[in-house]
């Protein structure tokens, strides 16, 4: 199965109704918004979803509206890693059946596991479909760090393993696996603030909770990279990087959020225990997309 998967995949946030179910018809508005935005690709169920969250059946339906919102107009990632492969195996099926392009396995949370078992995990997990895998490697929440050596294990041993999404905030070790791994395995680089830096180091795509608020800004910056135009590409991420910036060192689910009812969009709380964003936190996002836009009109 073939899939171009690239560029800046959107990291969707999971929209919830005022009594706290899943709001199908703002996720499906949610993905018009990336998509009229430019950007390249869908990720459903990430960690920016709040997937660990929700229930099995839910985290179902967000695949399911999502690849039919998105219609074949750009490729969707379902993220379907559990903290047990039996349950990773059924939604990775499941997402198989409902159409996704490509799904992206993390490894078990809570419970610490060994290399040799995060290994077997895999090996299992991916062995039960045919489509394409994004490794998902977040050591903050797995305890465990896909580093380098282990990522061309899992490339060499599981065939269908095509993607990383490096969520380590590590630049030294997403390099490694650019420069070192790129026959190999694609990599794509999963924290905002290093967009840039990610893609002039030759990061296959970026996957960005960010895109939700400013897709335009950012598949901007990807297309400025790809024409070999440095000095646009600079130029538009020294627009965008404080906003960028400004929500990753908030709270993050709650500051995408509120960043996007700032802009009339409305996508619900976080669910407990996650609390909105403050007042204080609003405010501060509220003055950084008053200055993109004014950096925008001024350009």
């Amino acid at each position: 199965m073939s899939v171009n998967l690239h560029g800046i995949l959107t990291a969707l946030v999971a929209p919830f109704a005022a009594d706290g179910s899943l709001d199908e018809a703002a996720l499906r508005a949610l993905v018009e918004r990336s998509i009229a935005g430019g950007v390249n690709g869908l990720v459903a169920n990430g960690s920016t979803g709040e997937f660990s969250a929700m229930t099995h059946e839910e985290r179902m339906r967000v695949v399911e509206v999502v690849i039919e919102a998105a219609a074949g107009r750009v490729p969707v990632v379902a993220q379907t890693g559990a903290t047990t492969a039996r349950e990773a195996i059924e939604l990775t099926q499941h997402a198989e059946r409902s159409g996704a392009d490509v799904v992206m396995i993390v490894t078990p949370y809570y419970e610490p596991i060994s290399e040799e078992e995060t290994v077997d995990y895999l090996k299992t997990v991916c062995a039960s479909v045919e489509l394409p895998v994004m490794l998902y490697n977040i050591p903050p929440a797995t305890g465990i760090n896909l580093h380098p050596a282990l990522v061309a294990r899992l490339v060499a041993e599981i065939p269908n393993v095509k993607y990383i999404k490096d969520s380590s905030a590590n630049m030294e070790q997403a390099v490694q696996l650019i420069h070192h791994h790129a026959d190999q395995v694609k990599t794509f680089v999963g924290w905002d603030v290093l967009t840039l830096a990610g893609l002039l180091e030759g990061a296959e795509g970026i996957v960005a909770g960010a895109a939700n608020v400013v897709p335009e800004e950012l598949a901007a910056v990807y297309a400025a990279v790809q024409a070999g135009d440095l000095t646009a590409a600079r130029s538009r991420w020294n627009r965008v990087y404080p906003v960028v910036d400004g929500l990753i060192t908030e709270p993050f689910i709650p500051a995408i959020k509120a960043a996007l009812r700032l802009k009339g969009e409305d996508y619900g709380q976080p669910r407990l225990p996650i609390h909105p964003a403050s007042e204080e936190t609003t405010a501060r996002i509220a003055g950084l997309l008053d200055e993109l836009s004014a950096a925008a009109v001024a350009n």
